[in-house]
């Protein structure tokens, strides 16, 4: 139930990582975070001379003004832009639209979750650093305005669904482009070669690449070969990202050499002179000449950037540096070598647009290449998979997203995850996109959309980072917003005039998930603020006495609850439902930080609830938002080590009893002492749960441990111990016989054992609530929760311990 807070990768790297770690994170890289990016010179050319080719032929000039722009954007988005200035906006480590938000959240004091306490901003990851002598007036006014208004924090939290939203669409098109690709490359070449040897043209016809006989329907063939692809390539997804990185590299590598060693190859033999295609001259001249049709023509253009956002949204995944390595140092360069060797013969051969780079390709090394630009395209998506993914998870634990399952798949890295649920959702939109438009152009089309969006709104979000976070002028925010906004909102006016041409397919998608988040926070939400409203008076409480007017048996009961204070109004229908209680009861909170990742000795706040002698304590287990929970059986000895820490602090903590009463939190860290790992065997461990006498300064102590044993078989496991005063005082003379009392207790509910109580809720929308309002809640909301992964699988809670009672909860 608990999970072992490990560090993302970046953080990894920023305490001591060496060179070797940087290389290797590098090399991993290559695999799944520029396999987009790496393909796209087999469809860009292909794609922005599809619309002029309808009108007359290309011309010479076209090729040299496409190619000005393909250089120039592939330097302002994904090295000026991404390398340079937005992979430095990581939240401890973290990337993406959520890390973005996260950060403006924790600097404009705006509450990411439902149950946000000032102790989260004690964390250290938290890292709020503000310096108003740097901060200029404008910018203060500004802050004012964003935290005064809760119209524009709304817009703001919608702002950062679509983008999610986009990546996830992304996630779905990437594969469909890829996988569609190839079966048209492989189709196209397969029938030169049997025309070549039978001389039967009669008898096939290959039109845009598309294999088929007389008795065939058109695509057909390309249809299966692509889905069955794409069943591979999502099968594989579950091997998990550092499995699927190592296998991929060396793929997208070779491809990325390859290309690059046939561009100078064709500068050379076809037009040296292409060079001069750098000049942005040829962008000016490719509108004056084409005018609207050129306009139109860059949503082709658009695809050379596609798989840019991964840098940034798998950041968690690798480190900057070595993602910054990895795209300036060798994929940049060989990526560009490539389309200018390209355009250099596509400026000799105009009418060979068609899959100008195998055209282009040597005879004698055009299989070897052939091959190895099938396997890249194959990869080519693994980049958004893996985003989509983080993505996922971070929307999960921020209450914007239904529970799924998520699995950790790196001991070391703790940002490589892989999501089963989303995995399969995944691949049958996927299937549904290759199936229903069977061809690169529309795919091509809604992809664009998707790309432009997602990165429209990551320059929005990181102005205000620049303005809010690194504190920096507004001339200089503005101007990364003009020069960067500018140029992406040129490419959005052209991909989302080929809505029709298939660009609705994102906007679908984009619309489904957005309500799905939206509906899914709306309704926790109001979930929430039914429990805040409803809590039971501290009053209620101490009417009720020790017994709690019922009888108290020995044991722990564990009640899981969203508040981080106060009794929940769950807690009466227990108290009215059941016959006895335990003789300890801790409310637990399981909580998301907002926070990428919480340490372990920052994880635990303890606190009491009411008098000592009712034995009520309240434990809030902090997560951040990329933090997984592991499933390793120890929740229970964490707990209790807790709890003891807390019994036996407290005194010296607290001397207003009284203020306990009212919530008060500290944070306890589990010592090394409390948690030992023993690997004896089961008799030695029998043998030692028994108390026994230790020395300690003169003072004779009892030592109490408890073993947690799930199976017969003699594996690895955690023991906890704390140690009882066998005196009423302690060197000092205080009074520790209310500390000794209350760990004896604590010591019996223990051996006896543990129960977990959840509340099985049913939310209603009120009766004077809107029509709008009851569809969402009534109806979406009350499918949403039915249909996503039990409170009890999330938590790890043995079925034999859980005890549920329902409860309708009427927002």
């Amino acid at each position: 139930m608990d999970s072992e807070s490990g560090p993302s990768a970046a953080s990894m790297y920023s305490e001591k990582a060496s060179l070797a770690m940087i290389l290797t994170l590098a090399y991993q890289s290559c695999g799944v975070v520029y396999g987009d990016l790496s393909v796209s010179p087999l469809y860009v050319f292909r794609a922005t001379f599809a619309r002029i080719l309808e009108v007359d032929p290309i011309e010479e000039f076209e090729v040299y003004g496409v190619l000005s722009f393909v250089f120039w954007t592939l330097t302002l988005i994904p090295v000026l832009k991404y390398s340079l200035i937005v992979l430095n906006a990581q939240d401890n480590g973290e990337g993406g639209t959520f890390a973005l938000y996260s950060l403006l959240c924790r600097h404009l004091k705006l509450s990411i979750v439902l149950n946000q306490q000032s102790a989260d901003e004690e964390l250290s990851a938290y890292k709020v650093e503000r310096h108003p002598s740097v901060e200029s007036l404008r910018g203060v006014r500004f802050r004012q305005l964003l935290e005064k208004h809760k119209v524009l924090q709304n817009g703001l939290l919608i702002v950062v669904l679509l983008g999610t939203c986009m990546v996830i669409g992304d996630g779905a098109l990437t594969p469909a482009l890829s996988g569609i690709n190839i079966p048209i490359i492989i189709c196209l070449y397969l029938t030169t070669c049997v025309l070549k040897l039978y001389e039967c043209a009669q008898a096939y016809r290959c039109k845009d690449g598309i294999l088929s006989f007389k008795f065939v329907p058109k695509g057909y063939v390309t249809v299966i070969v692509s889905c069955i692809i794409l069943v591979l390539l999502f099968g594989l997804q579950q091997m998990g990202t550092h499995r699927v990185s190592f296998l991929f590299a060396p793929i997208i590598l070779a491809w990325l050499v390859c290309s690059a060693a046939i561009g100078v190859y064709n500068v050379i033999v076809w037009n040296p002179s292409i060079l001069k295609a750098i000049n942005p001259y040829y962008m000016y001249y490719f509108f004056n000449q084409d005018g609207r049709e050129g306009w139109i023509s860059l949503g082709g253009v658009l695809l050379c950037i596609t798989g840019a956002e991964a840098m940034y949204a798998d950041l968690g995944h690798f480190s900057p540096t070595s993602i910054k390595l990895a795209f300036t140092g060798v994929v940049y360069p060989l990526l560009m070598t490539g389309y200018i060797g390209q355009a250099a013969y596509l400026s000799k051969n105009l009418d060979e647009v068609e899959h100008a780079f195998f055209k282009s390709v040597p005879e004698p090394v055009f299989w070897p290449v052939f091959i190895i630009a099938t396997l890249a395209s194959i990869v080519g998506s693994q980049a958004v998979i893996s985003a989509t993914f983080s993505i996922i998870s971070q929307c999960m634990a921020l209450g914007c997203f239904p529970r799924v399952k998520v699995v950790h798949t790196s001991k070391n890295i703790h940002g490589q995850i892989y999501i089963p649920e989303v995995n399969w959702m995944m691949m049958l939109l996927c299937l549904a996109l290759t199936i229903g438009f069977r061809n690169v152009i529309g795919i091509g089309n809604a992809y664009g959309v998707a790309v432009i969006t997602v990165m429209l709104v990551t320059t929005c979000l990181m102005t205000l980072v620049i303005i809010f976070v690194w504190q920096r002028s507004l001339l200089l925010a503005f101007s990364f917003l003009f020069v960067f906004g500018s140029v992406e909102l040129l490419y959005l006016s052209t991909a989302y005039y080929k809505v029709p041409q298939g660009g609705w397919v994102p906007l679908v998608i984009a619309g489904v998930f957005m309500t799905i988040m939206y509906v899914w926070n709306f309704g926790t939400t109001k979930k929430y603020e039914f429990d805040f409203q409803n809590k039971l008076s501290m009053k209620w409480l101490l009417d009720l006495g020790p017994s709690l007017g019922i009888v108290r048996v020995p044991g722990i009961g564990l009640i899981y609850t969203d508040l981080v204070s106060g009794v929940p109004a769950i807690f009466s229908h227990f108290v009215a439902n059941l016959p006895a209680f335990h003789e300890v009861l801790v409310f637990v909170c399981m909580k998301s930080a907002p926070v990428p990742y919480v340490a372990n000795h920052e994880r635990y706040l303890i606190g009491r609830i009411g008098p000592r002698d009712y034995h009520m304590y309240r434990c809030v287990v902090r997560y951040g938002y990329k933090d997984v929970r592991k499933d390793e059986n120890d929740f229970e000895n964490q707990l209790i080590a807790n709890l003891a820490e807390f019994i036996q602090t407290e005194e010296t903590s607290f001397n207003d009893e009284r203020s306990s009463y009212e919530g008060h939190l500290t944070v306890m860290g589990t010592t090394p002492e409390l948690l030992q790992r023993d690997f004896s065997s089961r008799m030695d461990e029998e043998e030692s749960i028994r108390s026994m006498a230790m020395s300690n300064g003169g003072e004779s102590l009892q030592s109490m441990e408890w073993l947690r044993t799930s199976s017969p078989a003699p594996v690895p496991r955690r023991r906890v111990h704390f140690d009882i005063p066998s005196s009423d005082t302690d060197d000092d003379g205080r009074d520790l016989s209310d500390v000794r009392r209350e760990l004896t207790v604590l010591s019996k509910a223990k051996e006896a054992g543990i129960a977990y109580m959840l509340s099985h809720s049913y939310v209603k929308a009120k009766k004077s609530s809107s029509l709008l309002k009851r569809v969402a809640i009534n109806y979406a909301y009350t499918f949403l929760r039915k249909n996503s992964r039990d409170p009890a699988i999330i938590f790890n809670i043995p079925h034999t311990s859980l005890i549920e009672v329902g409860m309708f909860y009427y927002v």
